[in-house]
């Protein structure tokens, strides 16, 4: 069920708000934990029970870890709860990846596994082990109502895509939290936000990349309009996702973190990552970059941590010698920054020209159906794919997509929500008007059956 969905919008959620909003305070948690359980369910009927089983098994090791009287044993429950997620992710996401991989080294014929790749399961395994390591580290006190805690674990806005919200960053909201008229206007106004970039403006572009995809008669060209429009339309894709989250997050009383800061302004690849999918970056960052020493250790050890981290950033976005191969660019371009500071005082314009065209390049890659296909994207993208340099078809779908091209560029920067909280200051009254504008031509953009993918439903 996507938040993008007709089902969702006039179905799932008016009905949760319904129970949600009347129920006693006691009550409130049970009746998100119930909705988001049967929310997880319409999407993965078959594997209900794994999220069943993950919330029992990390309940009763952050009891255990709490409970522990001796660091030695905290650390034993720890390393339980740790082995317990990554095995989530061995066998579910990666095993086939790893057998394939394995196979094709060593010449067998090892059958694979098959198995249906849980939705959301790397966002909510990631919380899941940081709610173990933070009540390890003495962080957070350990969740002793199961119910509270499955709430944590399964909240719908934030289960299939994050942001990834660790449990010191809601455990007082799971015991109180206040609902206000304010915090309801603004959690909807940042949903429909959300919504809008998501359907008029992600969904839009993927036509265009789906349409490079089919396209016989690629040129020069229609290789950068593909390349363009794909890294214009994952921003939006994942920051709209990220914006319903966060709004439907405020309005039954969460704070989320934010997601997103307008990455594509970055003058530096390492700015760039300080914007882009905060949540995930800090993850990395809090519970494996520094636990391994991070750049507190010798040049050779910290190059292994920048590593060791960015293959796995690469790897939790899928399993793929693709995915692995992005993350590893990034290493290299993050060291490369480190070990020649001159390229953060390069003037604004050409600095952000770098990073928008290292951005590009490795969007090219990540979005590749493995390295062979990357491969011929990016030597399209340089003519040395014997791609002619234009055609009239390349020229058509520019002709076709620029208005949405120059609106997506815009759309990546904060002038267009400066514009608009500058007008609404001065006529406040349009707001709800703004608000229902927006949700009526979503609506009618996905009645009229637009292409409406969901990028991250991959990892």
């Amino acid at each position: 069920m996507l938040f993008s969905g007709l089902t969702f919008l006039y179905g799932f959620l008016p009905a949760v708000l319904a129970l949600y909003f009347p129920a006693p305070k006691k009550l409130k948690n049970g009746v998100l934990l119930l909705a988001s359980l049967f929310f997880y369910a319409w999407g993965e009927p078959r594997l209900a029970w794994l999220m069943l089983v993950t919330i029992g098994v990390f309940y009763l090791c952050g009891l255990a870890i709490g409970r522990a009287k001796s660091g030695k044993a905290k650390k034993a429950w720890l390393i339980a709860a740790a082995t317990a997620g990554v095995g989530l992710l061995a066998v579910f996401k990666y095993a086939d990846f790893f057998i394939g991989s394995f196979n094709a080294v060593t010449g067998l014929s090892i059958p694979l596994l098959r198995l249906t790749l849980p939705i959301g399961i790397s966002f909510y395994t990631f919380q899941c082990v940081s709610y173990a390591a933070d009540v390890y580290r003495g962080d957070a006190a350990p969740q002793r109502d199961l119910v509270s805690f499955g709430c944590y674990v399964a909240l719908f806005p934030q289960l299939i895509a994050g942001p990834i919200v660790r449990y010191p960053q809601v455990a007082r909201e799971l015991e109180t939290r206040t609902h206000t008229a304010q915090d309801l206007t603004l959690g909807l106004r940042r949903f429909l936000f959300g919504l809008g970039k998501k359907v008029l403006l992600a969904n839009q572009l993927g036509e265009l990349t789906a349409l490079y995809r089919a396209s016989d008669e690629k040129s020069v060209l229609f290789c950068w309009l593909y390349a363009a429009a794909f890294t214009l339309q994952i921003y939006f894709d994942f920051s709209g996702y990220s914006d319903m989250a966060i709004g439907l997050g405020r309005i039954f009383g969460f704070r989320f973190p934010e997601n997103f800061d307008y990455p594509y302004l970055s003058r530096s690849v390492t700015e760039f990552w300080r914007r882009w999918h905060m949540t995930l970056g800090g993850w990395f960052r809090d519970y494996v970059y520094i636990p391994l020493g991070g750049s507190r250790v010798g040049r050779w050890r910290w190059l292994r941590n920048i590593l060791i981290v960015w293959m796995l950033t690469g790897l939790w976005h899928g399993a793929s010698w693709n995915f692995a191969l992005w993350g590893l660019v990034f290493a290299a371009l993050l060291i490369l920054e480190k070990l020649a500071p001159g390229l953060a005082r390069l003037p604004a314009l050409p600095a952000r020209l770098y990073v928008m065209g290292a951005v590009t390049l490795s969007f090219v890659l990540f979005n590749a159906e493995g390295l062979g296909q990357a491969g011929q994207d990016l030597a399209g993208l340089f003519g040395l794919a014997g791609l002619p340099g234009v055609t009239a078809q390349s020229l058509y779908q520019l002709r076709s997509f620029a208005v949405l091209l120059l609106a997506g560029i815009l759309g990546a920067t904060p002038w267009p929500k400066r514009w608009g909280e500058a007008l609404l200051r001065r006529r406040p009254w349009l707001q709800t008007l703004a608000m229902i504008a927006m949700l009526l031509l979503c609506t009618a953009c996905l009645v009229d059956g637009s292409f409406n993918p969901f990028l991250y439903f991959r990892f």
